[in-house]
């Protein structure tokens, strides 16, 4: 009996072509609209472009212009703040609610859709809400004093001092609930026996959560801490809708420095060297997690 000769696998490049072929139109697009977008962002950033493109190269003056601004500086400041108690105070409170979440409580699929639903809303409407909740005369800061306590004060948003932390509660309120999901969904997906292991051990709950589950939820960690550094590093909306960038420009941020010098200053060099700055943070996000991702699995 002659044996047949085990079939020729097919060459990885036509692996699943169909799915390829029909990928080519969107790849295509991102290609020409975002990678060609940003090339020319970034070549027209070393140009004096004011209301118009035009190539009249004056090499690092508008990064020059740029870092000796004390808008620009304070805009950085605002970011730093903003981004790094946004990443800390998302993840804490949204891995506490996933956790609280995954007893098995009652009602589960009505108190994760009310602390879901804020991310439903726009930045705009989560700004206008919450510019009302804090105004002095009508939010919080005047329901108090209607009850008796005259002296109290919370004005955050008038304060120049404090006024970044006004927009970062508007802004964990409504981004805290998907960050929650994110885990919740992690720490769905960890082996009950896992669990069972652990009591019959006698390990704490707590020491269980830390040594053992969120080291097993590496990868949710690293997608959701992308997904809110991105969105950090954007942020507009909520600026604009509750503040406007003041008072002054105490609540200024990077996107709101790149619109209204694009748009308003009309000044385009400045406007696309403020924006290369927010691509090449962007880039710093995204690279090393790309390579958390893909380079490790590979060596594996």
């Amino acid at each position: 009996m002659t044996g047949h000769a085990p079939a020729k696998r097919p060459n990885q490049l036509f692996r699943n072509l169909n799915s390829k072929i029909a990928s080519i139109p969107m790849i295509l697009v991102a290609v020409g609209i975002f990678l060609g977008g940003s090339l020319w962002t970034v070549v027209y950033s070393f140009t004096n472009s004011k209301l118009l493109p035009r190539a009249t190269f004056v090499g690092f003056d508008q990064y020059e212009r740029l870092w000796a601004s004390s808008r620009w500086i304070i805009s950085i400041q605002n970011l730093a703040i903003y981004g790094i108690l946004s990443l800390i105070f998302s993840l804490v409170i949204g891995f506490v609610l996933a956790a609280l979440m995954d007893q098995k409580i009652r009602f589960e699929n009505t108190f994760r859709t009310i602390f879901l639903y804020p991310f439903a809303l726009s930045f705009i409407v989560t700004g206008l809400v919450w510019q009302w909740i804090l105004n002095p005369e009508f939010g919080v800061q005047g329901i108090v004093r209607s009850l008796g306590w005259t002296s109290f004060q919370f004005d955050p948003l008038y304060d120049a001092s404090i006024v970044i932390y006004g927009i970062l509660i508007a802004g964990l309120w409504q981004g805290t609930g998907l960050v929650m999901c994110l885990m919740l969904a992690g720490l769905r997906g960890i082996d009950e026996d896992i669990w069972k292991a652990a009591r019959v051990d006698g390990i704490p709950m707590w020491k269980t959560y830390i040594f053992i589950v969120i080291p097993m939820m590496r990868p949710v960690f690293i997608t959701t801490l992308v997904i809110i550094a991105s969105g950090i590093v954007k942020v507009y909306d909520l600026v604009v809708a509750q503040t406007s960038g003041g008072p002054g420009n105490a609540s200024e941020v990077p996107a709101k420095y790149v619109y209204d010098y694009m748009f308003q200053a009309q000044n385009l060099g400045q406007g696309f060297a403020a924006s290369t700055m927010m691509l090449l943070t962007v880039a710093i996000i995204v690279i090393p997690w790309a390579y958390l991702e893909f380079g490790g699995k590979k060596r594996g």
